[in-house]
């Protein structure tokens, strides 16, 4: 199969065992999914190691995962669904869906504890703002600002935990944005916020609006925000780094809150998946919209989001205020809920200009390549995902095998 899709097959298997002699092996990653897709097809879907090393559980091709911000381009279709039925368009004010967000400010100086001195912002927020991450807003994971620190003491993160997403819009109106909306780009809370406009505009929670619209319809029967009765024995656990170069559990799998339906629906950061749902997420994009005759979205539509919406067609290097991105190359703009490749050459690995991608905390990575007709989705659970280059690794192995 993966010849008729114009592989060489022997360079696809040295894949696997790149996985394995270099991270798994070593005791860098627990476990290793690798598929890539080509014309509608699977060319390869290797798996390795283990989904759970304690228990022994081997890594499968229907094991579940913590996709964490790999969530962000699904909430971004749902909401550009609602841009396509004029309920909502991207250049609307925020505070139009959100009202208490009237009046924010831009931070100037100060800290949560002394009071904080800010200015007007020079435009009203966007709705573009959010799905592009031109909001001003951030998290408050990335230790850089007085803003990032004044999250972290009102607990915005907390919130994520045992509070509920209205709780979150509630206090992110009460802090200043990092920058005027527009004038910078800067990771954030802004895609939980896109979840929170789908369930304002829509009328419908938003857990409920992704099955009706998406995951039911797509056949995504293992995709939801949290893991379902009787699917826990396929739930990978999570690792994070030890100092001595190997593993120790972050989220074991049998104790994880993804056990449980959460009281916040975390439309940034809060799905579980398999990698085969999200091939039929990524199938449906890389086939203009559509997927088994339905359709779910339009082509035009796809072409805006994957479009480089940076103010001046900027790159994320040069408009970053964060230290952290899930894109770490040259050459890379924003889309709408997508990091796009403006110029190829400049990432300094194979690929197209125009392929679109994003990724998770966990480390999990996707990629769609429309010129190539190309998928690859990419699965494991190592926090942060900044830890080892192996996605850049990856890309570089796939375009290597192509062979027609």
């Amino acid at each position: 199969m993966a010849d008729e899709l114009g592989f060489s097959p022997e360079r696809l298997a040295r894949i696997d065992r790149f996985l394995t002699e270099k991270y798994v092996a070593p005791g860098k990653l627990a476990g290793t999914l690798m598929m890539v897709a080509r014309h509608g097809d699977i060319a390869h879907l290797g798996v390795t190691g283990h989904a759970d090393l304690a228990r022994g559980t081997p890594m499968a091709a229907d094991t579940i995962f913590r996709i964490y911000s790999m969530t962000k381009p699904i909430t971004s279709v749902a909401l550009m669904m609602l841009v396509e039925e004029g309920k909502i368009a991207l250049e609307d004010p925020v505070h139009r869906y959100i009202p208490e967000w009237k009046n924010l400010s831009v931070y100037a100086a100060g800290t949560h504890r002394t009071g904080f001195q800010t200015t007007p912002v020079k435009r009203p927020m966007q709705v573009v703002d959010l799905l592009r991450h031109t909001s001003g807003l951030t998290y408050g994971f990335q230790l850089r600002t007085n803003v990032d620190a004044a999250y972290r003491a009102h607990k915005i993160g907390e919130i994520e935990k045992a509070g509920t997403l209205a709780d979150m819009i509630a206090a992110l109106g009460k802090m200043p944005l990092e920058f005027s909306p527009g004038d910078a780009w800067n990771y954030s809370v802004a895609t939980d916020v896109c979840g929170w406009l789908v369930q304002v505009v829509s009328g419908q929670t938003f857990e409920a609006f992704l099955d009706e619209r998406l995951f039911v319809p797509l056949g995504m029967i293992d995709t939801g925000f949290h893991v379902r009765e009787g699917q826990g024995h396929r739930f990978a656990s999570c690792y994070q780094p030890t100092r001595e170069g190997g593993i120790e559990v972050q989220d074991d799998a049998a104790t994880s809150g993804f056990l449980t339906a959460p009281s916040f629906i975390s439309g940034g950061g809060g799905l579980v998946s398999t990698a085969h749902d999200y091939l039929r997420f990524c199938r449906m994009l890389a086939n203009g919209g559509t997927l088994d005759g339905r359709r779910y979205i339009s082509r035009k539509t796809l072409d805006l989001m994957t479009a480089n919406h940076l103010p001046g067609n900027a790159s994320i290097a040069a408009m970053s205020k964060s230290l952290f991105s899930e894109a770490a190359y040259d050459g890379i703009g924003f889309g709408l809920g997508f990091a796009t490749t403006m110029r190829a050459s400049q990432t300094l690995m194979p690929g197209s200009d125009g392929d679109f991608f994003w990724g998770g905390a966990a480390s999990t990575f996707f990629w769609i390549d429309p010129e190539e007709d190309l998928i690859g989705i990419f699965m494991t659970q190592l926090i942060p995902s900044s830890t080892y280059p192996v996605r850049r690794e990856l890309r570089t192995m796939v375009y290597a095998a192509l062979d027609d």
